[in-house]
């Protein structure tokens, strides 16, 4: 089976509101990071190829199908939307299995597989854990568990570790990498740190438009020369921040390590920085800003 999304050409409207501009995207097995600030346009490109919104023109096939035939769609697709909520009075297995009975499964089957999908999110312990008594961490594991149940080519998860603490954020991102093994699964995020740990192939959006497409290594060849270090007094900081593109502050009383993005050496004393993900998304967003800006 061909597992490969294809999307040309892709419009989407609310009325007078462009939500998205003529996105073209390739996306293919594995982990594939979907990177932009809120309001990007993300959670609508998401809910586009999961069949929940109709699109205003353009073509997508997922793994060869169109997307207008949405019964196939929905049968292979698995979503773990940003809200994602349950009976808060349900048990862990009592919600995946209600779940499981929406997605079609007869009895048998979900005696099968509730339990293993339990298992798998590392919730097989707390199988009789009501809802509403989870943590935020187990609720996201709940949500991939009903997700990924009936064994779908392509999953689709939104926003899935904001509001997450350090340790469970890691755990999260963990099972997505682990699922993705045989599967496309698709990560739309504004959190930098979560493609950072995650992805190879990524795309940035940032108001309705694909304003990056490619690997990280790509994404970083954006930067490469241009990220510098210094330290600086706390007085001097608000001058630097009008001036240079700041991605790092670390306070130390009264100065400031700091790094600074910049096409050339900006002031007298700066060293060469080691440039990461975080620094090249913002350099990329803040020359959007300048061009859209200067229309």
């Amino acid at each position: 089976m061909d597992t490969t999304i294809e999307i040309e050409n892709l419009s989407k409207n609310f009325g007078k509101k462009q939500a998205l501009r003529h996105v073209n995207l390739e996306i293919k097995q594995g982990m594939f990071g979907l990177l932009g600030p809120n309001g990007a346009g993300k959670t609508t490109l998401m809910k586009i190829l999961t069949t929940l919104t109709k699109k205003t023109s353009g073509d997508i096939r997922l793994c060869g199908i169109p997307v207008e035939r949405y019964r196939e769609i929905r049968q292979m697709i698995g979503y773990l939307p940003q809200d994602f909520s349950m009976y808060g009075n349900m048990g862990a297995y009592e919600a995946l299995d209600y779940l499981a009975v929406l997605s079609g499964m007869n009895r048998k089957e979900r005696a099968q597989k509730v339990p293993k999908m339990l298992e798998k999110v590392n919730l097989g312990e707390q199988h009789k854990t009501r809802v509403k008594a989870m943590s935020g961490g187990m609720r996201r594991r709940l949500g991939i568990a009903q997700a990924i149940i009936h064994d779908p080519k392509i999953i689709v998860v939104d926003e899935p570790t904001a509001g997450l603490d350090p340790e469970e954020r890691v755990r999260f991102r963990n099972l997505l990498c682990e699922i993705a093994r045989d599967r496309i699964v698709i990560l739309s995020t504004h959190i930098v740190g979560d493609i950072e740990a995650t992805c190879e192939n990524i795309a940035v959006l940032n108001q309705g438009e694909i304003l990056f497409q490619g690997t990280v290594s790509k994404l970083l060849e954006a930067v490469k020369g241009k990220v510098y270090t210094m330290e600086v007094s706390a007085m001097e900081l608000p001058l630097i921040q009008e001036q240079f593109l700041v991605t790092g502050i670390l306070t130390n009383g009264s100065m400031a390590n700091i790094k600074i993005i910049a096409e050339e050496l900006p002031v007298k004393g700066a060293k060469p920085g080691h440039a990461d993900v975080e620094d090249a998304y913002m350099y990329l967003m803040n020359h959007a800003s300048a061009s859209a800006g200067s229309v």
